[in-house]
């Protein structure tokens, strides 16, 4: 990754910004929500004091002498209540009417009785949105007598500018009320959460440039989110350090020991071959400790291998092939049979073989065999005088069991298990069998587990795809993997 890559964003494109922009757009749209009922009420509220006005209006009727009032006291009181006509509906059907000469032509009629909430809210935004001047008719119980009815009929273009007034004046307010509330919002995140993460990032940039070399970071004294990430950032930052340098200082000692491994191997197998000439000693004591000197040698060469192979950085190489796994099992045994104790003498052991003939995956047969024969020499060799190994098919997967009937393993090596250097179940062992053969099986594409391990036996359970990972020849496949051929 480039450094330019890990530069903070500007201004606009910080958290900041967008926290500030969020919280206006979010008042706003509070207010949105606030202001559609606000202008049906403001409607409502406007025609329901037309209709008061209109009902005072034409009760003038019936205080007239024989119910006529004269021309000009109409025009009047029609401008007053600020309409065309005005009928209002006594309980006895009776009906005092207001009316200019020449009332002009309804274009719509709106009946309050029986208006609902959304009916309301959609004849105010109808009204908002109407280009042309309408003439309307307003039907509605008197607000100042339910038991009469008034009728009004009006201009909607004084509504329409007095609903449009109301509306920028609620617009003003919105504008005002979320530039306040976003700078109070912005202000006080910024100062409890964008700037502690701002100078969290920095600490990560800084230590992702250079681990070594970034100053260590200070957390600060809060109980909240904000402090618990800031303390465990610090202290995943002294345990990198720590482990960066520990891999450094391991790949030093690593690649010291891979020379020391190299030249004591050399010495060794001189020492083996010399040792050899023993053997054909007259002297009977040199004869009877000859095979056990020979072993001894053996098992030092073969450690030393073992050490180089799996110090080699890299990933285990698959030749995928159709591999005949009955066949396989069986070679895998023959191997086995031919380890030598610790004594020196060959293990007297059965090795069975409960495979299905005919059953083929595709793998790859030498890897795929040293897996089965490290299991079987950690058996023969921890004392098993039997091996079986047998196979159970769940779908696309394979799973190879190896039961033998050996003193199980000890605490000690169950606690490590798989580990390399760690997990030996005998005195002198590396410990790498397991580890390796793990390797191999990650490397197929499945897994290497322990099912049980009593003073009866152990039992493994070896987890292999019919399909594994896809490999080219001698290239890589799965995870990493070493290359090591002797079990422990």
């Amino acid at each position: 990754m480039r450094l330019a890559s890990l530069r903070l964003p500007f201004v606009a494109n910080s958290l900041s910004a967008k926290l500030l922009v969020l919280t206006i757009l979010f008042v706003l749209l509070a207010e949105v929500l606030i202001y559609t009922p606000s202008i049906a009420r403001f409607r409502l509220t406007y025609l329901e004091e037309r209709l008061a006005a209109a009902h005072i209006a034409a009760l003038s009727v019936e205080a007239a002498p024989d119910f006529m009032v004269t021309k000009a006291l109409q025009v009047k009181l029609l401008s007053y209540a600020g309409a065309h006509v005005i009928d209002l509906i006594q309980p006895d059907a009776r009906v005092y009417m207001l009316s200019r000469p020449m009332p002009p032509e309804v274009d719509d009629t709106f009946d309050l009785r029986a208006s609902s909430n959304w009916s309301l809210i959609m004849d105010a935004f109808g009204a908002l949105v109407q280009g042309r001047d309408r003439v309307i008719r307003v039907i509605d119980r008197s607000p100042k007598d339910h038991a009469q009815r008034v009728e009004v009929t009006m201009d909607e273009r004084p509504m329409i500018n007095a609903m449009l007034d109301f509306s920028r004046s609620i617009l003003a307010v919105s504008v005002a009320i979320s530039l306040i509330a976003a700078g109070l919002v912005f202000v006080t995140l910024n100062a409890l959460l964008v700037r502690p993460m701002r100078r969290l990032t920095d600490g990560v940039v800084a230590f992702r440039r250079d681990p070594d070399g970034a100053p260590p970071m200070v957390p600060e004294r809060r109980r909240d989110e904000i402090g618990v990430a800031g303390r465990e950032l610090a202290a995943m930052q002294g345990t990198v350090r720590t482990a960066l340098r520990q891999r450094e200082r391991l790949a030093a000692l690593g690649t010291a020991v891979a020379k020391i491994n190299h030249d004591l191997r050399g010495i060794l197998s001189t020492a083996s071959l010399l040792s050899e000439r023993l053997s054909e000693s007259t002297d009977p004591e040199v004869r009877r400790v000859t095979p056990r000197l020979m072993a001894s040698l053996d098992r030092a060469v073969e450690l030393c291998g073992q050490t180089l192979s799996f110090t080699r950085d890299g990933a285990l190489p698959l030749r995928l092939a159709p591999v005949d796994l009955r066949a396989l099992v069986e070679e895998a045994g023959e191997q086995v049979l031919a380890t030598l104790r610790p004594d020196g003498a060959r293990v007297e052991a059965g090795w069975s073989n409960a495979v299905p003939a005919g059953l083929v995956l595709q793998a790859d047969a030498d890897q795929l065999s040293r897996a089965l024969v490290n299991l079987g020499r950690n058996a023969v060799q921890a004392g098993a005088v039997g091996v079986r190994v047998a196979v159970e098919r769940r779908g696309e997967r394979l799973t190879l069991t190896i039961t033998d009937n050996g003193p199980g393993l000890p605490p000690r090596a169950r606690d490590h298990l798989f580990q390399p250097f760690a997990g030996s179940a005998r005195a002198g062992g590396v410990g790498l069998g397991l580890a390796i053969a793990r390797e191999v099986a990650r490397a197929h594409g499945g897994d290497l587990r322990l099912l049980a391990s009593t003073g009866e036996g152990s039992v493994f359970a070896l987890d292999l795809p019919l399909s594994p990972v896809s490999a080219t020849p001698g290239g890589a496949a799965g995870g990493e993997a070493r290359l090591a051929s002797a079990a422990t």
